[in-house]
């Protein structure tokens, strides 16, 4: 029997003795007086009784008579035990001498069991409430209000995290950082003999689902020594000061299991930047857990063997403290995987998948130009479950792609559309792809559908990277503007009116022509200035606003140059489906006919069509 079964039995025995303890005195303060008082008779029927020879026993007690009458056969029927309340009687004892009845008297009920109730009934509440917060017993925390400052970092013994490099995938440059905190934590003679210090804190930083927690276990696992996990919500509780005990025990943990390795993610939750002097809202019990982070940090020499590791998508609101050298001395950035990291990640997660032949993991890698990590591992899970849909035995490469699709625009809904709207839609999405297939610069087209999705477009048009993007040119930028407009600029020339079809792409288009002029400088009247706020570092889309110092001119001259950059886009568009509307028929008519065309047909219709004069 182990520890934990001989601890679960003690307090079985416990609890039982408490509930046996809370019957017997649920029988002899409640029920039996309960009962007795059930039997109550008037004083005159005890007389009464007394006189006619009816009563065997008495008990006089100091506020009450309690008495046992004969049965039919003059036996004493201790079944029926009546009580009165007790009169001033002075002839009552020489009346039971004469009816020589046995009788006794009752020590008053002392009071140790009234003192006990009187102690124990007010307590019953406090004992709840603190029952109720304090002694909750869970899986990871000894119960007591003393595991309140308890750090709950779970420690995974290096070896057994099961994590290596080899099972994260498009770490390059990353790899390189990491490989030598690893050997700093394996021989630390190799660098202390140059007198070079062991860092003492390493920071992910990156977008959502770049794998920054499975590069912290991979570390640990490449390095073989024991590994704490903690989220930074976890320090922050409604008692004040419970957050920074959990700091300082997390911290002696770790010193007694050096070498290790103590991992926080999402560090923005305890770490975010302090309320400045005469500020009107702050966090009191997260700045205190912050304040003692800061000191636990500067309190450890840096060759003890413990590295902080820590994981944010949002750099830019952490405390600068945080960031300077002898805290979090390393900054590594987790970017997106670039195609060859991608084509390992497919590589890992489709490892265990029976695919197809036709499964091509190059040219999957190819299209997800910025899909992360995790968005690579849920296409794969998508395509094996649309597979297992299908009754298949393997995952086909029309799976993977179904499996884009749905990630990228959602789930297909079977919606009917009636004519005119199909016809409507089609030129539409006609007009998006037949723009985007004629420009020079712009990502290829794989996909259009007329059929509606579940974030509630009624088509789409899908394109491709054939390639990562790093820089975008001016006139890229533009060809961009020009194709979300396409759809637009197909209504207007076909309908000579608008929808509201097109509210998507002019939000989007707007919001990429205000970052032409107010971010990027491309225009010529408000000149090479940045006219907005906001961090290039904002992995979760910040917002943007304008400068406060920015004159209301100037933000009429951004608003008329947003403008121009759309209206010439939109132009451009219709000059381009203009010149080949016989193109944009032919796609319309293939759309309506079977609801989806493909990026080559496209092309082909694009350049086989007559152009207009």
């Amino acid at each position: 029997m182990d520890e934990q079964q001989r601890r679960k039995m003690g307090f079985t025995f416990i609890y039982l003795l408490i509930a046996l303890a809370i019957v017997w005195l649920f029988q002899s303060l409640v029920f039996q007086p309960f009962i007795r008082r059930w039997q109550e008779v008037p004083y005159s029927k005890f007389r009464q009784d007394l006189a006619d020879g009816r009563v065997a026993e008495v008990t006089v007690g100091q506020d009450r008579i309690y008495y046992i009458c004969c049965d039919q056969e003059g036996k004493p029927d201790t079944n029926k035990v009546y009580n009165v309340v007790r009169v001033e009687d002075p002839e009552l004892i020489n009346d039971l001498l004469a009816a020589n009845v046995t009788f006794k008297g009752e020590v008053p009920a002392n009071s140790f069991w009234s003192t006990l109730l009187s102690w124990l009934i007010p307590l019953i509440p406090f004992a709840l409430i603190y029952y109720f917060l304090f002694q909750r017993i869970s899986q990871e925390d000894a119960p007591g209000v003393m595991s309140m400052g308890k750090s709950r970092a779970r420690q995974i013994p290096g070896e057994i995290t099961g994590i290596k490099f080899a099972d994260v995938g498009g770490l390059e440059e990353v790899e390189v950082e990491l490989r030598e905190i690893i050997q700093f934590l394996k021989s630390p003679q190799r660098f202390t003999r140059l007198g070079a210090k062991l860092p003492k804190g390493v920071l992910l930083v990156g977008p959502p689902g770049t794998g920054k927690t499975l590069l912290a276990r991979a570390t640990a696992g490449e390095a073989g020594v024991p590994f704490f996990l903690i989220s930074g919500s976890d320090f922050v509780e409604m008692f004040v000061g419970v957050g920074a005990a959990r700091v300082r025990d997390m911290f002696e943990q770790a010193k007694r299991k050096a070498p290790c390795i103590v991992f926080i993610d999402e560090l923005d939750a305890i770490g975010q930047s302090r309320s400045g002097a005469g500020s009107l809202i702050s966090n009191e019990e997260r700045e205190q857990t912050l304040n003692q982070l800061l000191a636990e940090m500067d309190g450890f020499e840096p060759n003890q063997g413990v590295v902080i590791m820590a994981a944010t998508n949002r750099p830019d609101v952490l405390d600068k403290a945080l960031l300077r050298p002898g805290r979090f001395d390393r900054q590594i950035e987790v970017p997106l995987p670039t195609e060859r990291g991608r084509l390992e990640i497919l590589g890992i997660h489709t490892r265990k998948m029976p695919l197809a032949e036709d499964v091509n993991l190059e040219r999957l890698a190819q299209v997800t130009s910025g899909f992360s990590g995790a968005d690579l591992a849920n296409m794969a899970n998508e395509a094996a479950l649309m597979a297992a849909r299908r009754s298949s035995e393997r995952i086909s490469m029309a799976d993977f792609e179904l499996a884009i699709e749905r990630i990228v625009t959602g789930l297909q809904r079977k919606t009917p559309l009636s004519q005119e709207v199909r016809r409507r839609v089609a030129y539409h999405e006609g007009g998006h792809a037949l723009v985007a297939a004629l420009l020079p610069h712009t990502d290829p087209v794989h996909k259009v559908s007329i059929i509606p999705t579940g974030r509630g477009a009624l088509g789409y048009t899908m394109q491709m990277p054939e390639e990562d993007q790093y820089l975008l040119s001016e006139e890229e930028l533009r060809e961009r503007l020009a194709v979300m407009l396409g759809g637009r600029a197909a209504e207007l020339l076909i309908y000579q009116g608008l929808s509201t079809g097109a509210a998507n792409d002019l939000e989007k288009a707007t919001e990429l022509a205000n970052r032409m002029v107010t971010e990027f400088g491309m225009t010529e009247v408000l000149g090479p200035v940045r006219y907005i706020t906001g961090s290039t570092t904002e992995y979760l889309g910040g917002r943007r606003d304008l400068r406060p110092e920015v004159a209301p001119e100037t933000a009429s001259l951004i608003n008329a140059e947003v403008r121009r950059l759309i209206e010439e886009a939109e132009d451009r568009a219709i000059e381009i489906l203009r010149a080949h509307r016989a193109a944009l028929d032919r796609i319309a008519e293939v759309l309506q006919r079977h609801e989806v065309i493909g990026g080559d047909q496209i092309r082909e219709i694009a350049a086989t069509e007559p152009v207009a004069a």
